[in-house]
């Protein structure tokens, strides 16, 4: 009940904003008018223009949320990414990735928990899980599902080659308990291990980390943000019966072929979106045609355009 009077807010609150702040710029207008003195009327007429921007992005923002109609777009998300070809560059190319969703996640207002990472061997990650919180956070975030393509100037090769490296993004929505997972306990394959945050704390001592393994399917889960292994076996469930739902979900829509289409072998040939640091400096999605030179950016969180293309892309196939 509570998400659905939330879900309801999310679409009202917005209008109802962008209609207060046109009548706030009306009379904005009106005074800017009126104004008799240069100076003042240029300070009311520059008002007029930021008013009139911020209106416009809002609505620019209320618009790509117009696009989320699907069940679980308003649901919070769970955002894996797993590094693949490509060894410690691509290890280092994950956590370029965290920090892009990070720092996207914290520019839409999103809070973002650390459920798992595992160390690359000599530089990066080799996966990590993110529990992402927010208003339509998996709708935002879906189309991001897929492998990601990096092509730069090595800084782990003395010659200094250029490099291309893979990792793989997987988003599923977290579910609530409206929606009825069916999991037995003989189907679960359930290890401890010793957490790897930083030395000295708790989480270090003991086998307090989670791995859940869904025989049957052969999902794997892993958690461990909290000190407790209890709490993290909690969270690790949720994991799981997202996945689980989500598999679910693709199996119903006989669109099996295309989840691993989207997704692929993380390697050359199954990339979503490139990112070029040299010879030239550009990022391309494949599936929408979506560009931008403006590399810095978008490996800083601003993917509002690629968002925007996907979700587009979606509506018109629809």
């Amino acid at each position: 009940m509570i998400a659905e009077t939330n879900g309801i807010k999310s679409v009202i609150e917005p209008s109802d904003t962008i209609g207060a702040a046109l009548d706030d710029l009306d009379v904005m207008l009106e005074l800017a008018e009126a104004e008799t003195e240069h100076a003042q009327a240029k300070a009311a007429e520059g008002e007029c223009r930021r008013m009139l921007e911020k209106i416009e992005a809002d609505y620019r923002k209320y618009e790509l949320q117009s696009l989320l109609s699907d069940r679980l777009d308003a649901n919070n998300a769970y955002l894996s990414i797993n590094a693949g070809a490509g060894g410690t560059e691509s290890c280092d190319w994950a956590q370029m990735l965290v920090r892009m969703y990070s720092r996207y996640c914290e520019r839409a207002g999103y809070d973002v928990a650390v459920m798992d990472m595992q160390r690359g061997d000599e530089a990066g990650i080799k996966s990590a899980t993110l529990q992402i919180s927010g208003p339509y956070a998996y709708g935002y975030l879906k189309g991001e599902r897929g492998v990601h393509r990096l092509v730069r100037i090595s800084p782990f090769d003395s010659n200094k080659r250029r490099h291309t490296s893979f990792t793989a993004c997987d988003v599923v929505a977290e579910i609530d308990d409206s929606i009825e997972i069916s999991i037995e306990e003989k189907d679960l394959r359930v290890d401890t291990f010793r957490s790897s945050g930083a030395g000295g704390q708790h989480v270090n001592k003991t086998d307090s980390a989670i791995r859940i393994v869904h025989m049957p399917t052969g999902v794997v889960v892993s958690c461990q943000a909290e000190r407790s292994q209890h709490a993290n076996r909690d969270k690790a469930m949720k994991m799981l019966m997202a996945r689980l739902y989500e598999l679910e979900r693709d199996k119903q829509n006989k669109e099996m072929e295309k989840f691993y289409g989207d997704k692929g072998e993380i390697a050359w040939g199954s990339q979503i979106r490139s990112y070029v640091l040299q010879p030239y400096q550009m990022v391309k999605d494949h599936r929408t045609e979506a560009e931008t030179g403006n590399v810095d950016a978008v490996l800083d969180g601003d993917l509002t355009l690629f968002i925007e293309a996907y979700l587009k892309m979606k509506k018109s196939k629809r």
